[in-house]
C-alpha cells in the first residue's frame, strides 16, 4: 500500500532525475502537498540569493534553480516511486 506526496527532484547527467532532498537516513523528503514541496524550492532560492547579496555566492549560481517538483507514491518502507518507475530510497541488500 503506497500514499500519494511530492518530492523535490534534479535532473543529472549520470543518473537522470533524481531526489534532490534527502533526510538524515538518506531517503527522499516528501511533501503531503506540492505547495509545500514548491515552497522548499523558494526557500532554497531565497538563501540562494542571500547569499549573493551577501558576496558568498556568483549571480549565476544564486539564480539557476535547478530543482523541480515531481508526484510519488510513498510506501511503507519510506521508499518513493516516481510516474516513470524509478525508485529510490531502497537500501541494497
Amino acid at each position: 500500500m503506497s500514499t500519494s506526496a511530492f518530492c523535490i527532484y534534479i535532473s543529472t547527467l549520470c543518473d537522470g532525475p533524481v531526489p534532490a532532498v534527502l533526510d538524515m537516513g538518506g531517503k527522499p523528503c516528501v511533501f503531503k502537498t506540492e505547495l509545500e514541496a514548491q515552497r522548499e524550492i523558494a526557500d532554497k532560492a531565497m538563501t540562494r540569493l542571500q547569499e549573493f547579496t551577501d558576496g558568498e555566492r556568483e549571480f549565476e549560481d544564486a539564480m539557476t534553480i535547478e530543482e523541480y517538483v515531481v508526484p510519488v507514491d510513498v510506501y511503507p518502507d519510506g521508499s518513493i516511486v516516481d510516474a516513470d518507475g524509478n525508485c529510490f530510497g531502497i537500501e541494497a541488500s
